[in-house]
């Protein structure tokens, strides 16, 4: 028996720290590429150490780095990953760059963009849950106007 295609072979992680090893571990035991991505401060860290292939981020802020999406798409252009893991933080919270990676036609690595902005408002997230059985903490249903 033979397995199917994978359908890609190289996973970008946009974060840093201990889930980007994490996630760069899980690829490599998975038979998967690992690119990592930083900047100046993390030159030296253990993800870039750990990784396959290693961009640097230009810039000097969060917002010029890890939160930057087009440089992060970019990064795996340049490197020919297919698919963008973002851990968590950062950019793994904004459907709008889940959307962006989709575009670029590359994989998302995570929930769909409308599950990211459901649940990214607390009440979207507990009337979803309420309609879909799960069981929540009894309080006082907020209306934020318009119902």
């Amino acid at each position: 028996m033979t397995s199917a295609p994978r359908p890609f072979d190289t996973v970008l992680v946009s974060i840093r720290g201990e889930i980007a090893v994490r996630v760069l571990r899980a690829a490599k035991e998975s038979g998967l590429r690992g690119v990592a991505v930083y900047s100046d401060p993390d030159t030296g860290s253990l993800h870039v150490e750990n990784a396959d292939q290693a961009v640097h981020l230009p810039g000097t802020t969060l917002a010029d780095t890890y939160l930057n999406g087009d440089a992060i798409i970019e990064a795996a252009r340049s490197t020919g990953a297919q698919a963008i893991h973002p851990g968590f933080g950062f950019l793994s919270e904004r459907a709008d760059f889940a959307n962006a990676v989709k575009a670029a036609g590359l994989i998302w690595i995570g929930p769909p963009a409308d599950a990211i902005d459901t649940m990214g408002d607390k009440i979207s997230a507990r009337r979803s849950m309420i309609e879909s059985g799960v069981p929540v903490i009894p309080g006082e249903e907020i209306s934020m106007g318009g119902d």
